[in-house]
C-alpha cells in the first residue's frame, strides 16, 4: 500500500469520524468498526449485536499511551519493549486520566461505554493505517473508539467482504486494503493485557511472543498469571 494512499484514506476516515459518522477501517490485526459520537457508538454497537455491558477499546499509540494510561515504570518499560523493540501489536488495560485534554468534547456516554471500573483498553501498534489514523486523530483532538468489525462473538474478519452486512451497512466509509496482516483461522485480534496484574483478557495474535518476551525480559509468566475474562473485541 502506497504512503499517499493510506494518508489519504486515513483523511477520508477522520473527516467522516468527525461528522459523527462510523467508518470501517482496515488493522494489521484485523478490520475494525470505529466512531467517535453518541450515536456513532450506538449504531455500532447495534450492528454488531454487542451488549452494552462490553466497552469499546480506543484506538492509541505509543505516545498516547503514555499520557492517558496509569502506570508504573515497570508497565511502560515492558510495553516499550513488546511494541517498539520487537514491534509486535497488543492491546493494554489500566486505570486511565479522564480528565485528558483529548477527552474534552466526547461525550460522557461514549467516554462510559469505551471503558469499565475505571480502566480504559488502548490498541497499540496496529499497523501503518492505524498509525497514520491516531497521529490524524490526535492532530484534531478527536478519540477514535471501536471494536471488530464484525457480529459480536462471530471471530475477528481480515478482509472487508467478509464482514457480516448489518455491520458494514452501519458505516458511512468502509476501507479495502485487502487482507490483514494477522489473519488466522481461530479469529483472533489482538492480544489484550491488564497491567495491573498482567493477566490475560484475551489471546490474540502474538500471544505466544508476547508471553515469551514478559517471560525472559521481566520474569512475568502470563500464561502461570492465567486470564481475567473477555472484555473488548477491539481490532
Amino acid at each position: 500500500m502506497k504512503q499517499s494512499n493510506i494518508e489519504n484514506d486515513a483523511v477520508k476516515v477522520i473527516e467522516a469520524v468527525e461528522g459523527g459518522g462510523v467508518a470501517i477501517v482496515p488493522l494489521d490485526v484485523a478490520y475494525a468498526i470505529i466512531g467517535n459520537s453518541e450515536n456513532a457508538v450506538r449504531r455500532i454497537f447495534g450492528a454488531k449485536n454487542r451488549s452494552f455491558k462490553k466497552p469499546s477499546g480506543m484506538i492509541s499509540n505509543w505516545q498516547l499511551f503514555n499520557e492517558i494510561q496509569i502506570c508504573s515504570q515497570l508497565e511502560r518499560d515492558i510495553v516499550d519493549c513488546v511494541i517498539n523493540t520487537h514491534n509486535l501489536p497488543m492491546s493494554t488495560v489500566a486505570p486511565f486520566h479522564r480528565d485528558h485534554p483529548l477527552f474534552d468534547q466526547v461525550d460522557p456516554f461514549v467516554i462510559d461505554h469505551s471503558s469499565k471500573s475505571g480502566t480504559i483498553d488502548m490498541l497499540l501498534n496496529a499497523g501503518k493505517f492505524h498509525d497514520e489514523l491516531v497521529n490524524i486523530a490526535m492532530d484534531r483532538q478527536l478519540p477514535l473508539f471501536g471494536s471488530s468489525a464484525n457480529t459480536s462473538l462471530q471471530g475477528s474478519k481480515y478482509k472487508l467482504e467478509n464482514i457480516e452486512t448489518p455491520v458494514r451497512d452501519a458505516a458511512d466509509i468502509s476501507i479495502d486494503h485487502g487482507t490483514s496482516k494477522y489473519a488466522n483461522s481461530d479469529g483472533r485480534s489482538s492480544s489484550i493485557i491488564d497491567l495491573r496484574d498482567f493477566k490475560t483478557i484475551r489471546v490474540g495474535v502474538c500471544y505466544d511472543e508476547i508471553a515469551n518476551i514478559l517471560l525472559e525480559r521481566f520474569d512475568i509468566n502470563l500464561i502461570k498469571n492465567g486470564l481475567a475474562g473477555e472484555r473488548a473485541d477491539m481490532g
